[in-house]
């Protein structure tokens, strides 16, 4: 279902307002993070100071490091599927936003205005490490591209507007 009328026009989201999305997207992904993470850590004994005991041998030490280096690969692998989904899933939901989004009266939408899959949302997501990798030009660009897109939004052809108003009768 087309979200807009023909009378309504789509006003792009500007940049500070996805930006002030970003930082609560930010707080709240980062705070899920830390619930992965440090229960993780704990259960494994994730702790450097056990290389600076004395009676450890160096075999012990070395076993450790790898032990560590594994453990840390796998809550980076954790912590990017946990960015991934929640991203892609409410970016795609019916709601077509994040709490940050929804937070500042923004939703993602294709170049129609309707709700974008999960694989859009999905290649949106990634896209957003081009986006990051060539010194946040990517998402500089949504401050003066002509529909205030940002690289990742461009690649997967999507727009960030502002949530058009809806009323009920009942």
């Amino acid at each position: 279902m087309d979200l807009l009328t023909p009378q309504k026009e789509m006003q792009y989201a500007g940049f500070w307002m996805r930006f002030a999305a970003y930082l609560i997207d930010g707080f709240i992904v980062s705070f899920i993070s830390g619930i992965i993470f440090i229960p993780i850590s704990l259960i494994t004994g994730v702790s450097m100071f056990s290389l600076f005991k004395d009676d450890v041998s160096d075999a012990e030490k070395a076993a450790y490091v790898f032990g560590f280096i594994g453990i840390i690969a796998v809550m980076v692998i954790l912590v990017i599927i946990v960015q991934w989904l929640y991203y892609a899933l409410q970016e795609s939901s019916e709601s077509q936003a994040t709490l940050g989004k929804r937070a500042m009266g923004i939703i993602v939408t294709d170049l129609h205005g309707n709700r974008i899959t999960f694989l859009n949302a999905t290649g949106r997501h990634f896209g957003k490490i081009i986006s990051g990798a060539i010194m946040n030009i990517g998402y500089i660009m949504a401050g003066f591209t002509e529909k205030k897109q940002a690289l990742h939004d461009i690649l997967a052809n999507c727009l960030v507007i502002k949530k058009p108003l809806q009323f009920k009768l009942d």
